[in-house]
């Protein structure tokens, strides 16, 4: 079936992916994240985009992660290039995208997203500069931990924490795919073939809206260019759909304002049609078709799938198991907590972080504890409930009462 043979490719370069992930959020110090992003110039608009390109985090968790950014001293067109580059590409979906549609798409899309984020952050800083940074308050707290403690926590963020965020966008990538293998007639984007750019219009009507991870969006753009879908168009999916969706959109508008919106999702679309049109007539189309028809051709070969790719698969199926047991089976502990806050717009576990870390530095707050599932935060302490209100809406969260 379509779906364990897209499951045994992908497996092994999510699991690598899934390492390298955890590697970076323990050992590369969050500090550095933002000491060099202060400036309204080209420096750290390129520096964001560096730093935004290998970082694992999906459209909803850069969201909460960037308003951080923000307040914390960035400027404005170095929080949107890391806007731009973060969730179109990480180091776990550079892997999959290689191991499902070769090597020229995998080293194509973080370059495009580094270079849209460029484009973006330039923009901003050129047509909505402004002087109204946060201030700097940040303590990077991962020099305190050992050695051991780190590869702990690489591992626990890389296998848990993460596969608690996107595995169910995997999953749901991975069954779309398949449900797309089998019912979307083989010819039904050839009819466009002589009309790429109709193609990629299509595409991005559905994609600017819609919620993709990086990684859950491969298999999806596999499967439709097996259907005839151009290289171009599947680079618009692969942009378009991972880089925005509906909730970011809302929440740029409300903390960076129309204009940086505007040019946000200006710099997204152009980008994105703009280098699908490169793709489709300008570089060879063995390039990116190549690979996705051998792995259909291996696919529905009577070759053996190699052991190492079954043992991954299994591995990955097990440890998606425990991240999904340990976020929804464990419930809520009751606490002594003073005070709960509903809030509605958490989405993954860098959200929960996110509003941890940040009301913790409310004056007289001594403790918080955030429940992702039913999306509460209880705070404790002798505090101000509308400086904790205010916190919470300045990250770009819907405060719902208590």
């Amino acid at each position: 079936m379509p779906l364990f043979e897209l499951l045994n490719e992908m497996s092994p370069y999510l699991l690598l992916g899934f390492l390298i992930a955890g590697i970076l959020h323990e050992f590369v110090p969050q500090k550095l994240y933002r000491s060099s992003l202060s400036h309204n110039n080209l420096r750290s608009v390129i520096l964001a985009a560096l730093i935004g390109v290998p970082l694992p985090l999906c459209s909803c968790g850069v969201i909460p992660t960037a308003m951080s950014l923000r307040r914390e001293g960035v400027s404005k067109g170095a929080t949107t290039s890391f806007l731009i580059s973060t969730p179109q590409t990480g180091a776990d979906s550079i892997l999959a995208t290689a191991s499902l549609l070769g090597v020229p798409f995998a080293v194509l899309r973080p370059l495009i997203a580094f270079v849209t984020a460029i484009l973006g952050g330039c923009l901003v800083n050129r047509f909505d500069n402004d002087d109204n940074r946060g201030v700097y308050t940040f303590a990077d707290t991962q020099n305190s931990k050992s050695f051991v403690r780190k590869c702990l926590g690489a591992l626990k963020y890389g296998f848990i924490d993460m596969l608690q965020d996107i595995g169910k966008w995997i999953v749901i990538g991975l069954i779309v795919a398949g449900l797309i293998t089998v019912l979307v007639p083989d010819n039904f984007f050839t009819a466009f073939n002589d009309k790429p750019i109709v193609n990629m219009l299509i595409v991005m009507l559905f994609s600017v809206p819609m919620y993709l991870c990086a990684t859950g969006s491969i298999p999806i753009a596999a499967a439709l260019m097996l259907k005839g879908l151009s290289p171009g168009a599947a680079l618009v999916l692969l942009m378009a759909g991972p880089a925005t969706n509906t909730a970011a959109i809302l929440v740029i508008k409300k903390v960076m304002g129309m204009r940086a919106l505007l040019i946000y999702l200006s710099t997204i679309i152009v980008g994105a049609l703009g280098f699908g049109l490169v793709i489709d007539y300008l570089l060879p189309v063995e390039w990116f078709s190549g690979t996705v028809v051998a792995q259909s051709a291996d696919c529905c070969s009577a070759h053996a799938t190699a052991w190492w790719k079954i043992a991954s698969s299994i591995l990955f199926t097990v440890l998606l198991i425990i991240a999904f047991v340990q976020r929804f089976i464990n419930p809520h502990k009751h606490t002594t907590m003073q005070k709960s806050f509903k809030i509605k717009g958490m989405m993954c576990n860098h959200c929960k972080a996110n509003v941890e870390k940040n009301l913790a530095k409310v004056e007289g707050v001594t403790a918080v504890q955030v429940n992702l599932e039913q999306g509460i935060a209880y705070v404790e302490g002798y505090f101000d409930s509308q400086k904790v209100v205010e916190t919470i809406e300045n990250l770009g969260y819907e405060y719902l009462g208590e």
